[in-house]
């Protein structure tokens, strides 16, 4: 049943098709599973909503969709018969995930709601139903495949019924790790942003200027000073540095901050909006310019390190726990990710890391290099090249996981679909004389009763 993986991307709620949809359109019911119906609306909605977002739209995609939306139903309907949990507060969480992501899209919960023709509170209530059935038909399908298991003789049969000239050409890749150090500017440089962000604070206080100029004019932040410094919140987001995010919401509306400080340097605050854990805020970033003789201080904190690891007296994992400043691959472990998880190609690297890795062998450490990071922030690392593949064709001493992955799911799909054939025949299945013609629907469900 490969279809699940092909239809995974329609698994997402539309909740943009719904809010623009102007036109009024004549709906009904065109497919019955139990008692749980599928309206032609809720098809046209996800199909346009792709659209929307560029995707390319097959031809028979209204036949896909429908097929999925009617297995999702059955999933569902068994997930109730056998009780199933699902929290409350798994709901409102993805509720608040999607919902923040569609007020981001549109540029602001103001302009989300103006599309939507609803505030953010009966968007998330008219949803409601449908996360929870989508969490439903999940963790339904998750319990079908709980016990499946594969071993290397069933990886090795799998690999060995792909046809050659099918195997997949893989580049060459890389496992990558590194430690960061940020170079810490000195007092007298740190108290002259302090000094300039109060400097803006009293301008915009005055009336002199507006906070959205001034920041256009002087924040270092490359995200939001095109805009004005416009920035959007949620009180519950791990994500935000919790120092700004505590700062902003202590604060009024129109009200500006004192200064504040986060790892990515000083800030003023205004708060623009709030309503709830959701805020809209302005700010203006300001970082210490770092001098050549912080960088050298932190070149060699690092030349330490290294030294530490070429001995072996420490671990590459246990350095980068104890030394790196690098928040996201304190996670990894160091390692870099890529869209290939750990293993990342050489397009995927920014410029100045590519031409340090040429200098080095399989094993070895960098010396310390100089970066800047996507905030411009300077910093110093330690570049840990573990592994690199020659470009290859697929095969199992070298892409045994990446194999084994899609056998397991192949496995999974066939655990599912014979699940599906033994479970349909008790339910009730209708399916409108429109869509009857779907290849896709008569296959998987061909009892259904003709309207």
């Amino acid at each position: 049943m490969k279809k699940y993986l092909v239809l995974a991307i329609f698994s997402l709620l539309s909740f943009a098709s719904k809010a623009q949809s102007a036109r009024v359109l004549a709906d009904k019911i065109i497919a019955i599973v139990g008692d749980k119906i599928v309206l032609r609306s809720d098809l046209v909605n996800y199909i346009d909503d792709m659209k929307r977002q560029g995707n390319e739209i097959p031809a028979n995609a209204e036949c896909i969709l429908l097929d999925k939306m009617m297995q999702d139903k059955a999933l569902i309907l068994q997930a109730e018969k056998d009780s199933l949990p699902i929290g409350d507060e798994e709901v409102e969480a993805e509720l608040d995930q999607r919902v923040r992501y569609f007020i981001m899209q549109y540029g602001g919960k103001e302009a989300f709601e103006q599309i939507a023709g609803r505030t953010v509170y009966q968007v998330k209530e008219d949803f409601r139903k449908s996360i929870k059935e989508g969490r439903l038909a999940k963790s339904m399908r998750d319990k079908i495949v709980e016990y499946v298991k594969i071993t290397p003789n069933e990886v090795k049969d799998y690999y060995e019924k792909i046809p050659k000239d099918s195997l997949p050409f893989y580049e060459s890749e890389l496992v990558i790790g590194q430690i960061v150090l940020h170079p810490k500017a000195g007092r007298e440089l740190e108290k002259f942003v302090q000094d300039e962000l109060l400097d803006y604070k009293k301008q915009v206080e005055s009336g002199q200027k507006s906070f959205e100029t001034m920041a256009r004019l002087y924040s270092e932040d490359p995200g939001s000073k095109q805009i004005g410094g416009r920035f959007e919140l949620n009180k519950t987001d791990k994500q935000t540095d919790p120092d700004f995010k505590n700062a902003a919401f202590r604060l009024k509306e129109g009200q500006i901050s004192a200064v504040v400080k986060s790892k990515f340097g000083y800030h003023i605050i205004q708060m623009v909006s709030r309503n709830g854990d959701d805020a809209v805020v302005r700010h203006i970033l300001r970082m210490p310019q770092v001098l050549e003789e912080d960088i050298v201080g932190a070149k060699q904190r690092l030349d330490t390190v290294r030294s530490k690891l070429i001995a072996g007296t420490i671990t590459f994992g246990e350095a980068v726990d104890k030394y790196s400043e690098d928040q996201n691959s304190k996670f990894t472990g160091g390692i870099i990710t890529g869209q290939g998880g750990n293993f990342v190609t050489i397009d995927e690297l920014d410029k100045s890391l590519v031409a340090d890795l040429g200098k080095l062998k399989m094993g070895e450490f960098s010396q310390p290099l100089t970066f800047k990071d996507e905030q411009e922030k300077q910093g110093v690392r330690l570049v840990f090249l573990q592994s690199k593949t020659a470009p290859h064709r697929e095969n199992l001493r070298d892409d045994y996981d990446r194999v084994s992955q899609r056998a397991i799911a192949e496995k999974r799909d066939k655990t599912i679909e014979k699940w599906f054939f033994s479970k349909l025949p008790t339910y009730y299945i209708m399916v409108d004389k429109d869509y009857q013609q779907c290849d896709e629907v008569r296959k998987q469900f061909p009892n259904f009763v003709s309207k």
